[in-house]
């Protein structure tokens, strides 16, 4: 294999920005950290909520946020890093006021999602991945939104937004960008993105009953039904 090397797909996918040494956090979010550590038998198993914690403070991934989950949970910035790269939940660059999620798999594919995707990354002028010069929007493909009954998906700050069109999208974007109020479409009212971490984190904002809990379309099976009077089988399998 003389001459040739390997290029991966995600270049990036690897990386927290380490130049980036600001940060916000301060004994307020340690103390806060230290409080989710003590919520698990064994502390270690607070470090995904925590780095939600840290986003929340710092819009990503920061290098004061890993150094401050490792001492507290006493293992190593490796550690804390391995976690923080696997999953695509985190940031390693400064994620937009708004996240932008648009998934393009399997039915939100078929559906259009790819025809999306477009017309956002237009829209916005960045690509998947990049965040708006102004910090308002930040983009990212999404692998499954696990919405399939609603595809096309879009996601804002973790929130669906169903059946979406590229028109639906450009007006959706421009409401956003105004600061105008959008609520989710089976959920509660946008708000930001960090804001949506510290949720995550595991501190309610007592917004979690705002807005249906399920859409017509997951429902229907049920109704249908109940309409013919089907019920599952009692007892276990022979």
């Amino acid at each position: 294999m003389s001459g040739h090397e390997f290029t991966s797909y995600f270049p990036e996918s690897g990386s927290v920005d380490m130049t980036d040494t600001s940060t916000n956090i301060d004994e307020t979010t340690l103390t806060e950290l230290r409080e989710l550590a003590g919520r698990y038998p064994q502390a270690r198993s607070a470090l995904m909520p925590m780095l939600h914690l840290v986003q929340s403070v710092d819009g990503r991934i920061s290098p004061a946020g890993i150094k401050a989950c490792a001492e507290i949970l006493d293992i190593t910035a490796a550690q804390v890093s391995g976690v923080a790269t696997f999953y695509t939940m985190y940031r390693r660059t400064p994620a937009g006021q708004h996240h932008i999620g648009v998934c393009t798999t399997a039915l939100c594919a078929v559906m259009g999602g790819d025809m999306l995707l477009e017309k956002v990354s237009e829209k916005l002028g960045i690509e998947p991945d990049q965040t708006t010069p102004d910090g308002k929007f930040s983009l990212e493909r999404i692998e499954c939104n696990a919405a399939c009954d609603f595809a096309p998906v879009l996601m804002v700050n973790w929130e669906f937004m169903d059946n979406m069109t590229p028109e639906k999208a450009e007006q959706l974007l421009d409401d956003l960008a105004a600061d105008r109020e959008v609520s989710s479409t089976r959920g509660a009212t946008i708000t930001s993105w960090r804001e949506a971490e510290r949720v995550l984190a595991g501190f309610p904002d007592g917004r979690a009953d705002e807005g249906p809990s399920a859409g017509e379309a997951s429902l229907l099976g049920k109704k249908i039904a109940d309409d013919k009077g089907w019920a599952a089988p009692k007892g276990g399998l022979n």
